[in-house]
């Protein structure tokens, strides 16, 4: 398992064509209805702890979503986003309060101690039955990495990929995809973590995983040695969209989804998608 210390650097780069992939109800994530103009002013809003706004996300904060392994630095995709949602919501930064939830805890039925998580959770119609979405602040892309001299090293088409030993993460869209898109013959490899995946992959248990497109630059850049990405899945219908997660029936739902619509409206979103993220290099599967 790779440290992430110090990789600051490779959260860089830009997202290409994101917007594209938007569908049409302006990014799909969160069917809520518009909050009334004074609903979201930082009096109103219903936050766990009056004038905090408190913010979950799991550790290790992966790059490029964030640096360093610091949610609170402000750097790195999602921090950045969480902090422009908070500034729209009236909260200072010093007042943005970060705790520790694993992945699948985030989404899962009952309470909850955040006012709402940022980690990678795709938005989906299952996932709604226990939480809240916000709108999508993120429009992503399932991809294969391998490394270099691997069987599927030249792989040009999912059909290229049937006879390969694949993994990813357990309780991710990654797997759904793996599972359903590519449809392996061999049993897919289910692993707890991405790091665990990645050591498999070392071990050359795997001959590839599937990660989302910011992930698998990450991983081939900075875990792996002569780490390469084979190619993007096809997009199928709508677009796969990052949300964030709040209590089910929460009160802040919508006022957060009015803060994500304006940074994609005024652009913000676009450009710290060119300043932490890339979809450069990156081929289609057929």
């Amino acid at each position: 398992m790779n440290s992430r210390s110090g990789l600051a650097a490779l959260a860089v780069l830009a997202v290409v064509g994101l917007a594209a992939c938007a569908p049409e109800d302006n990014a799909g994530g969160g069917a809520t209805t518009p909050p009334a103009a004074d609903a979201c002013s930082k009096d109103q809003l219903a936050v766990k702890s009056a004038g905090t706004l408190t913010v979950a996300t799991d550790k290790p904060a992966y790059e490029p979503w964030f640096s360093a392994n610091d949610p609170a630095n402000g750097k790195g995709y999602e921090s950045a986003v969480t902090y422009a949602v908070a500034k729209k919501l009236g909260f200072e930064a010093a007042n943005v309060k970060w705790q520790t939830v694993q992945f699948n805890a985030a989404f899962a039925p009952g309470p909850k101690n955040f006012d709402f998580d940022v980690n990678q959770v795709s938005i989906s119609e299952d996932r709604r039955k226990a939480v809240d979405f916000s709108t999508g602040y993120y429009d992503v892309r399932q991809t294969v990495i391998t490394t270099a001299g691997s069987k599927i090293a030249n792989a040009k088409s999912i059909a290229d990929l049937a006879d390969a030993k694949l993994g990813a993460q357990v309780g991710t869209t990654s797997y759904t995809a793996l599972r359903d898109v590519i449809k392996p013959k061999q049993k897919p490899g289910v692993y707890d973590s991405n790091d665990l995946a990645v050591q498999a992959l070392k071990n050359k248990q795997l001959d590839g995983i599937v990660v989302d497109l910011p992930t698998g630059f990450y991983m081939t850049a900075a875990q792996l040695d002569n780490g390469k990405i084979v190619g993007q899945l096809p997009a199928g219908g709508q677009a796969e969209q990052f949300g964030f997660v709040l209590e089910k029936g929460s009160k802040l739902t919508a006022c957060v989804s009015q803060a994500v619509d304006a940074l994609r409206a005024d652009g913000t979103l676009t450009r710290l998608q060119d300043q932490f993220l890339t979809a450069e290099g990156a081929p289609e599967l057929s």
